[in-house]
């Protein structure tokens, strides 16, 4: 019989996928600070809930097809800081959110500029913690002249940025990104610079950024690259995410990941760093996360503007004892 270091990578990656991964982080607790909570159903909620998850950052991002007018970002906006924050309360998970008008549909210059106008309403509302995810797409003058104009917004609002580098020539518009970051006098500890690869890590943690990496199937990072990152970079300001939008995407990818990253070796200080405290650490920042609130478990019975996560004849799911529902 082999020892876990006798395995290799390939040997490994059933365990992240396998109902087992539960027992390798049995105890631990995790933060997602990129997760499209939007697109997801309650029972995805519920499964992170049982995997550890207790906090969650959802930013605001394009939905599929463009928006046709401001008022569906003043609603989308709405939803972020309100029904699901209830939504995700509902399971003992904190929701936390940034606010901002995302690269892709900055292009649209009419359309940006009103939406511009509407930020200031929502980016100092309680459970707003960043300016985001903003940044890059096509890195076209639209999108740097809005990218330029939100910086300015974080440092009026003392927030942290939550920077979205193109999935396109990324290297360049990662390191673009930080450089405009710097030229508008934000310090880098203030921006978690996200989804990020083997190629631009380096110099994101050599210029005193956050990097934060995005966990997603077949694209971005999968988490066997992400173990040899953190083999090879240590955990200081590195954090993982799961992205976890419309598309082929796991809102269980923070535990899996720390599943594998135990399996692989990794001392379990480090594992809590990348999957819970740094992201804590750069986000509270903002002064509006308080570790206390996590795993708080409200009655399912309780409603949001006449609303809940139940439907016809269902009992809520309640365990006082644990803040896990299991």
């Amino acid at each position: 019989m082999c020892g876990i270091h006798d395995l290799t990578e390939k040997d490994l990656q059933p365990l992240a996928h396998s109902p087992a991964y539960l027992d390798k982080i049995k105890g631990m607790k995790f933060f997602d600070p990129h997760v499209h909570m939007t697109s997801r159903t309650t029972d995805d909620y519920q499964a992170m809930a049982d995997a550890g998850v207790v906090a969650i950052i959802e930013p605001a991002f394009w939905l599929g097809q463009p928006r046709t007018g401001v008022d569906s970002f003043r609603d989308y906006f709405s939803s972020l800081v309100g029904w699901e924050r209830f939504r995700s309360s509902q399971f003992g998970i904190k929701h936390y959110c940034t606010i901002g008008l995302n690269s892709k549909e900055a292009n649209n210059e009419k359309l940006a500029e009103a939406v511009m106008e509407i930020l200031p309403q929502f980016v100092y509302k309680e459970g707003v913690v960043g300016i985001g995810e903003i940044g890059f797409d096509d890195q076209t003058a639209l999108e740097e002249k809005y990218y330029r104009a939100q910086l300015e917004l974080a440092k009026e609002a003392n927030l942290p940025v939550q920077i979205h580098t193109p999935h396109r020539d990324k290297k360049q518009g990662t390191r673009r990104s930080m450089d405009i970051a710097l030229e508008h006098g934000l310090d880098p500890k203030m921006v978690i610079v996200d989804h990020n690869n083997e190629e631009t890590v380096k110099e994101v943690l050599d210029r005193g950024f956050w990097a934060a990496f995005t966990i997603y199937p077949f694209t971005k990072m999968g988490n066997e690259r992400m173990v040899q990152v953190v083999k090879q970079y240590g955990s200081e300001r590195i954090m993982i995410n799961s992205a976890a939008d419309w598309g082929i995407s796991d809102p269980l990818a923070v535990p899996k990941t720390a599943a594998l990253m135990h399996e692989s070796g990794i001392d379990s200080n480090d594992i809590h760093l990348v999957t819970y405290r740094n992201a804590l650490t750069a986000f509270a920042q903002s002064g509006q996360i308080n570790e206390s609130d996590f795993g708080v478990v409200t009655d399912q019975s309780e409603k949001f503007n006449g609303s809940t996560v139940l439907r016809g004849g269902q009992q809520p799911r309640i365990n006082k004892n644990t803040t896990i529902i299991r």
